[in-house]
């Protein structure tokens, strides 16, 4: 295997293990500090014993993902030295900022979290809690940012043979990064709201602490269900400008291969990428995919065929990873709205209780299949239009070295992963503290 694919794929293992962390962080801060803030505004010790037990469980999440997160931007100077070197006066600018401006905000304000509990009055360690969410969600803006910059590069000129900075205003303001941002946090509300949920159904189901697990699942149904309608629905506004900016990845979304206005949708469908055609069409809607592409019925979908071969992207993992996300997006308003319907009697509904319990991994599934779209659809661009990825790999590097980089970062994020696992589900299982 060449330098180039070995890269690819040592950045995706460390991508996505380091992704198995971030929503929850995104997701499980928003509800700690409403917790924390219900407990100051009624008194009420169990909102205090919530806010200690799934603090905790933020905790050893934040931890993990921390680790993982430092190799991933070494790999642009090891592995991506012709990228850093062409675009790093842009998204160099954007990683400055977060690491500087968001992340050590963030972490500062963890540290007080955890050593103010004495210190600080019970109204400004619940103003931290704020804080912490406000720095984990404000890392996420600058990172969202870079990778938006990547899909839809914008504010730069081509000078002295690498792309410079010439509008911050118009970086900062991408309408691309901000779908993103918007798509990929609603999805991490989701994912925080399904593992309180989650982890109350399995105490519901042995009947340990009753109450305690009984107002925790009540406490993040509301934001389960926001988040499942609003990523559903962001999600069909970030598709519209999917279409209108990267139209190759939209028909590789949807296997279309030929251009059509009323372009149909297919509710089955298999791929036949060799033959540039589906083997497979079944149910057809018509001029559906011209409705979710442009609002338009009769407007025109680009097809496959009239791009050139070397500048489409892989249909198959674009596809089905496409429909992954979208299977799951569904199933999770279906299942908001079955635990909606049962929130007063929730202890007593062995099978909602099972399938919440059952669903944990769906929403970490759902979000990483969104972005291997986001990824592996933008191919063979590493920043769209701009800057293929095979002319982005450092020179000097070659297979025997990234074969060695590859081999440890897997093996010290299996390391670091089974221990971050084995941690929350310890202390998931073991129960808050008695009053």
């Amino acid at each position: 295997m060449d330098p180039l694919f070995l890269s690819r794929l040592q950045f995706a293992a460390a991508t996505f293990f380091h992704f198995l962390f971030v929503p929850l962080t995104l997701g499980l801060s928003l509800l700690v500090a409403t917790m924390e803030t219900k407990w100051v505004r009624t008194g009420d010790k169990t909102y205090l014993r919530m806010t200690k037990f799934w603090g905790k469980l933020f905790l050893i999440n934040f931890a993990i993902g921390v680790v993982t997160g430092i190799t991933l931007e070494f790999q642009f100077g090891t592995n991506w030295s012709r990228y850093s070197t062409y675009v790093g006066d842009i998204f160099g600018s954007l990683l400055a900022i977060e690491a500087t401006a968001a992340f050590f905000l963030e972490s500062t304000f963890i540290a007080v979290w955890v050593f103010g509990w004495k210190k600080l009055s019970p109204k400004f360690h619940a103003g931290v809690a704020w804080l912490i969410f406000f720095g984990a969600n404000l890392s996420a803006v600058w990172i969202l940012l870079a990778n938006g910059w990547m899909q839809n590069p914008v504010g730069y000129v081509i000078r002295n043979g690498r792309a410079e900075l010439e509008s911050f205003t118009a970086v900062i303001t991408n309408s691309f990064g901000w779908q993103q941002f918007l798509h990929t946090v609603s999805g991490a509300f989701l994912v925080g709201a399904m593992f309180v949920m989650g982890i109350s159904a399995w105490h519901l189901l042995r009947k340990s602490n009753v109450d305690f697990f009984r107002r925790s699942f009540r406490l993040a149904l509301p934001l389960g269900i926001f988040a499942s309608l609003f990523v559903a629905v962001q999600g069909h506004f970030h598709g519209n400008e999917v279409a209108a900016i990267q139209p190759a990845k939209l028909a590789a979304m949807e296997a279309h291969w030929e251009t059509t206005d009323h372009a149909p949708m297919h509710l089955l469908v298999l791929p036949d990428p060799e033959n540039e055609r589906n083997s497979v069409e079944f149910i057809k809607l018509p001029s559906m995919l011209s409705i979710l592409a442009y609002n338009d019925p009769s407007a025109t979908v680009k097809g496959l065929k009239d791009f050139p071969e070397d500048e489409r992207p892989p249909v198959q993992l674009t596809f089905w990873s496409f429909r992954i996300m979208v299977g799951l997006g569904t199933l999770f308003i279906a299942l908001m709205g079955w635990a909606w319907l049962k929130r007063n009697d929730i202890e007593n509904q062995k099978a909602l209780l099972w399938a919440l319990l059952l669903a944990i991994p769906l929403p970490y599934l759902a979000l990483q299949a969104g972005w291997a779209v986001a990824e592996v659809g933008r191919q063979p661009w590493i920043v769209y239009g701009i800057m293929r990825t095979a002319d982005a790999v450092s020179p000097a590097i070659n297979s025997a070295q990234v074969w060695f980089s590859l081999g440890s970062i897997v093996a010290i994020y299996t390391l670091l992963g089974i221990t971050g696992f084995w941690l929350i589900v310890h202390y998931a299982k073991k129960g808050p503290k008695a009053a």
